[in-house]
């Protein structure tokens, strides 16, 4: 998937997304890295910070997207849903934020599982979100999300 694809499915499903304008940096079966703007949209008044709730929708997007890609590209249908979320916000986001997630091998390990019982199988994927104009690879938040997934019938 690329930055055009995400923008035109969250226009139709998640409209809030579409307002905040992610772009797809990466996203392969290893690794996706999302980057959203800090801008007027995005950016609390008072301290100049991305708001919480946006860097929770990076985070959400950089976890579920690789999913997403490993499902369109091997053309299996699946459904998937986040069972929850743990986020530790550790510094003001004062620039245009990267959330990257490395966890690929877990997404197609749960999907492999998801597959072979036919039951919704979950697994946490971990999110990193850096703002590399300020304060380079040093993490301004990190979330663990419990990705949950099960394989719908071809029928």
């Amino acid at each position: 998937m690329n930055t055009a694809a995400v923008r035109l499915w969250s226009l139709q499903n998640v409209f809030l997304l579409w307002l905040v304008k992610p772009s797809v940096i990466e996203v392969n079966e290893r690794r996706c890295v999302i980057r959203i703007p800090l801008n007027w949209r995005t950016r609390r008044r008072d301290i100049h910070a991305m708001y919480l709730g946006v860097l929770c929708m990076g985070g959400d997007v950089a976890a579920g997207l690789i999913a997403f890609h490993l499902a369109r590209e091997r053309k299996l249908p699946f459904s998937f849903v986040f069972k929850d979320m743990t986020a530790s916000f550790l510094k003001r986001a004062e620039g245009d934020v990267l959330f990257t997630n490395e966890d690929g091998a877990v997404v197609e390990d749960l999907m492999r599982r998801a597959i072979a019982t036919g039951e919704r199988v979950e697994a946490t994927v971990n999110v990193t979100a850096t703002v590399p104009s300020k304060l380079g690879d040093e993490p301004v938040a990190k979330f663990a999300m419990t990705l949950s997934i099960r394989a719908k019938s071809s029928s």
